[in-house]
Parts: structure tokens; C-alpha cells; sequence
């Protein structure tokens, strides 16, 4: 009986954890190959500071958190600014929705309790559980993270809402070399499988192919010999999102279940020749 990944070239997308994804790819008979698309998210504190004295001034009828991170910073940045008061106060006014079980957390212990909730920790989810509510003339202040969500944003504004984004964490983006050499390995069938283990890194890809001008190569790439694994369902939906729909997600989050669950897909697809 073979290695499942046996032969197998599969790329790590991410930056953490590297050594120990190689390691048990290489168990299985794997070649693992590390290309970060990660790049950095740092706390945009002087950036983000205007915007949110501006949502304090202003006020809004609802509030859109989508991580338990950014909830919180946004809470600190205000203390820091003394208007910790009134953006609590704003909050407790506007209709509040939330994503994802660490922003729902960080909002009960501030007790509020939001009027939307997601069902399954995405952004989707979320856009489900916006559904059907008046957001025709209404101000949003959506709160994201290091990148934009295009399809929550597009369905606000789709429903009339004047957005008004908060991102107290922004995005730089990974080095041009590494997403270079991937592309160029996709588009060239040098690659089995890529590993993609946060929604940034999907974008990274995705946006480079854009700006070059070989999305839609990228894309068929991962139509043919190139399978996408993501770590868990937020990473899952920026791969759809993109128009990836073959794709391997683990019940269990976890990088050595991600791991497993390629092996799995290769031994099936063996067994089914």
C-alpha cells in the first residue's frame, strides 16, 4: 500500500506552522513546497482613528462586527481616544449583527446582543441572517479585517445601505516573488495541491492573477490538477467566492486535519480508477 500523497508536490500557502505542515505532508509521501502568500495584517491604528471618531459623530442604525479581534481593538482605539462612551452609547442604539462565535463573545460580555447572527461562522452565513431586514437608506458601519468583505459590503449597498468601513487591521501584501512562482507553477501543472489556510491568502492569489492578467488560467488550473484545501469555512468561502468549486475543507479546522482530509481525497480517487 503506497503513501496517499506519494509523489505528490502540494504548496503551503500560509507562514505559520510550516515546518510542522512539511513534516506530515512528507509521512504521506508528499514534496511540500512553502509559498507564503500571507504578506502581514498590522493594527492600523493612526489610519483607522478618523474613521471612527467620524462613526461616533455621526452615529449609525446599524453596526456589522465580523471578528472578535477588530471588535475589540475598535473598543481599546476608542478608550484611547476618550470616546469610549459614545461609541458604546452608539452601538447600544443601532441594530447590531455579528460573524463568527469570538465577535459574538466579545459583544456579550459588552452585553449587547446582536439582532443577526451567522449560522456557520462566514460571511455568507451572515448575509442570510441579514436577509430580508430595511437597509434602504440606512448607515452601516461594517467593521473588517486586514481585507474587504466584497460579498457582504455588495450586498448592503445592493440593498440601499450607505457603508461606512472600519478596518482597524489592514493588509500588506506577501512578497511578489512568492505569488509570482506559485502562479507560475499552477499555470505550468507543477503543482498537485495548495493549502491554503487563511481567506487573506486566497485574495493574495488571486488579486496578483488579476493585476497579470491570468485569473481565469489560475482558475482552470484549479479546475484540472491543482486541488485547493482550506483550513475551515471562512477560507473555503474566499475559494468559492473566486469561483473555485472543487475543494477539500476539514469538519475539524486544524492544519494536520486539512492534511488528512488531501489524503483521503487521493486515496478515493485512486480506489475510484
Amino acid at each position: 500500500m503506497g503513501k496517499a500523497l506519494e509523489g505528490k508536490r502540494i504548496v503551503i500557502a500560509g507562514s505559520r506552522k510550516t515546518d510542522e505542515m512539511s513534516i506530515l505532508i512528507e509521512k504521506q509521501g508528499g514534496i511540500p513546497a512553502v509559498r507564503s502568500l500571507q504578506g502581514t495584517v498590522f493594527l492600523a491604528d493612526k489610519q483607522v482613528e478618523p474613521d471612527l471618531k467620524r462613526f461616533v459623530d455621526e452615529g449609525a442604525d446599524w453596526a456589522i462586527f465580523t471578528t472578535g479581534i477588530g471588535t475589540e481593538t475598535l473598543l481599546n482605539l476608542a478608550e484611547k481616544m476618550d470616546i469610549k462612551e459614545s461609541f458604546l452609547q452608539i452601538i447600544c442604539e443601532a441594530k447590531v449583527a455579528s460573524r463568527g462565535y469570538k465577535t459574538y463573545a466579545a459583544l456579550k460580555k459588552l452585553d449587547i446582543k446582536p439582532v443577526a447572527v451567522d449560522e456557520d461562522g462566514t460571511t455568507k452565513g451572515l448575509v442570510r441572517a441579514l436577509d430580508g431586514q430595511n437597509f434602504s437608506g440606512k448607515r452601516v458601519m461594517v467593521q473588517l479585517h486586514g481585507e474587504n468583505a466584497p460579498t457582504l459590503v455588495k450586498f448592503l449597498e445592493d440593498n440601499g445601505a450607505s457603508v461606512m468601513p472600519l478596518l482597524p487591521y489592514q493588509h500588506i501584501a506577501p512578497e511578489r516573488e512568492a505569488v509570482e512562482t506559485l502562479c507560475q507553477e499552477l499555470l505550468n501543472n507543477e503543482v498537485d495541491a495548495v493549502c491554503f489556510t487563511t481567506a487573506i491568502q486566497v485574495r493574495s492569489l488571486f488579486d496578483f492573477a488579476r493585476e497579470q492578467g491570468y485569473a481565469n488560467e489560475i482558475l482552470q488550473a484549479f479546475k484540472g490538477k491543482a486541488l485547493a484545501a482550506a483550513v475551515g469555512k471562512v477560507t473555503a468561502e474566499a475559494l468559492e467566492e473566486e469561483g473555485v468549486e472543487r475543494l477539500v475543507v476539514p469538519e475539524n479546522e486544524r492544519m494536520g486535519a486539512m492534511v488528512i482530509e488531501l489524503c483521503k481525497y487521493y486515496e478515493q480517487a485512486m480506489e475510484s480508477k
